[in-house]
C-alpha cells in the first residue's frame, strides 16, 4: 500500500523522522479495520526505508484515537457479526485474533523507535496501541482510558502485557478495572508519559527527540539496542541478556559504524554512520522463536 493510498492515517518524512498521523479529526480518530491494515503498512514503510530513523505518531485535531468505532453499535467488537472481510480475519486456532494486537505486535518488531505524541484523548485501542511505543509524550489535553470492562470486554492490543510492565501491575490493573478517565499529569506521575506540553509545544518537543536520535545514533545500533531492550523484558535470567549483548557487541565492533563513532567522538564533529537497517541484523537471539503470524 503506497502512502498516497492512505485514506485513515497520514505518512510524512522530513529530515530522518517519519512521522504517522491518525487522520479522521472529525471522529476523534476512531480505530477500525481500515486504519489497521494502513498502520502496519506504513510502519512496514518506515521499516523498509533507511531515511528514515526515527517515527513519531500523533492524531490529527483534538483526539489521539478514541478507541474502536462503535457506530456499528453493539457488533462493534464482535468478527463474526459485523461482517468482517476475509482479510480482517487473521486467525490463531481458528480464532479470529485482535486487531489491534495485530499492530502493536507489528510495533514491537519495528526496526526504528517509535515516539507518541498524545495530543488529546487516546481511549480503549488509542490507550492500549500507544503502549508499545518506546515512550510517550502529551499535551496538557491528553487523557487516557482503558475502558475494556465498561464496554464489557477486556484489555487487548496485547496492553496487558505491555501495560504492566511500563506502570506496573498494580496502576494498571486500577486503570483497567475503572475505566476512569487518567489525566496527563496523573499518566506522567505512573510513568506512562514521559513528558507533558502546552499543545502547541507537543509536536515540536516530540520532533526534537526524534531528531536527536536521527542525527546522532548509529541505525544499526538503534535497531540492536531497541530488540534487546524490549525481548530483556520477558527474559528469565541476566544471562540471557547476557549472551544477547555479548554477540550484539561483537558483531558491531569491528564495523564501520563503530570506528566511525570512536573518530567522530575525538575529532569532535557529528557522526556520519554508513551501516543501513535494510542490510539486515546480525542475529543476537538465534534462540529465540519468532511467531509465524504478525
Amino acid at each position: 500500500m503506497a502512502s498516497e493510498d492512505f485514506q485513515a492515517i497520514k505518512l510524512d518524512v522530513a529530515e530522518g523522522v517519519a512521522t504517522i498521523t491518525l487522520d479522521r479529526p472529525d471522529r476523534l480518530n476512531v480505530y477500525d479495520a481500515a486504519m489497521r491494515r494502513e498502520l502496519l503498512a506504513a510502519f512496514d514503510r518506515t521499516d523498509a526505508d533507511d531515511a528514515v530513523r526515527a517515527v513519531i505518531v500523533t492524531g490529527a485535531g483534538k483526539a489521539f484515537c478514541a478507541g474502536a468505532d462503535v457506530s456499528g453499535g453493539a457488533t462493534t467488537f464482535d468478527p463474526q457479526a459485523r461482517g468482517d472481510t476475509d482479510e480482517d480475519k487473521v486467525t490463531v486456532n481458528g480464532i479470529v485474533r485482535d486487531g489491534a494486537g495485530q499492530v502493536t505486535l507489528r510495533i514491537f518488531r519495528s526496526l526504528k523507535p517509535v515516539i507518541g505524541a498524545i495530543n488529546g484523548v487516546a481511549a480503549g485501542a488509542g490507550a492500549s496501541i500507544s503502549c508499545a511505543f518506546d515512550m510517550r509524550l502529551a499535551s496538557e489535553t491528553a487523557r487516557y482510558a482503558f475502558v475494556f470492562a465498561r464496554r464489557g470486554v477486556t484489555p487487548e492490543a496485547a496492553s496487558s502485557w505491555f501495560l504492566p510492565r511500563i506502570v506496573g501491575i498494580s496502576t494498571a490493573l486500577e486503570w483497567c478495572y475503572s475505566g476512569r478517565i487518567v489525566p496527563a499529569g496523573e499518566a506522567r506521575e505512573r510513568g506512562l508519559v514521559r513528558s507533558v506540553h502546552p499543545p502547541g509545544e507537543l509536536l515540536p518537543a516530540a520532533r526534537a527527540l526524534a531528531t536527536e536520535i536521527a542525527g546522532q545514533a548509529a541505525p544499526v545500533s538503534v535497531a540492536l539496542t531497541r530488540r534487546m531492550m524490549w525481548r530483556a523484558l520477558g527474559q528469565d535470567h541476566p544471562m540471557e541478556a547476557h549472551r544477547a549483548d555479548t554477540r550484539a557487541i561483537r558483531a558491531r565492533a569491528g564495523t564501520a559504524d563503530a570506528r566511525e563513532g570512536v573518530a567522530a567522538f575525538l575529532e569532535k564533529r557529528d557522526p556520519d554512520f554508513p551501516g543501513k537497517v535494510s542490510d539486515g541484523l546480525p542475529d543476537i537471539f538465534p534462540e529465540w522463536i519468532e511467531p509465524q503470524f504478525r
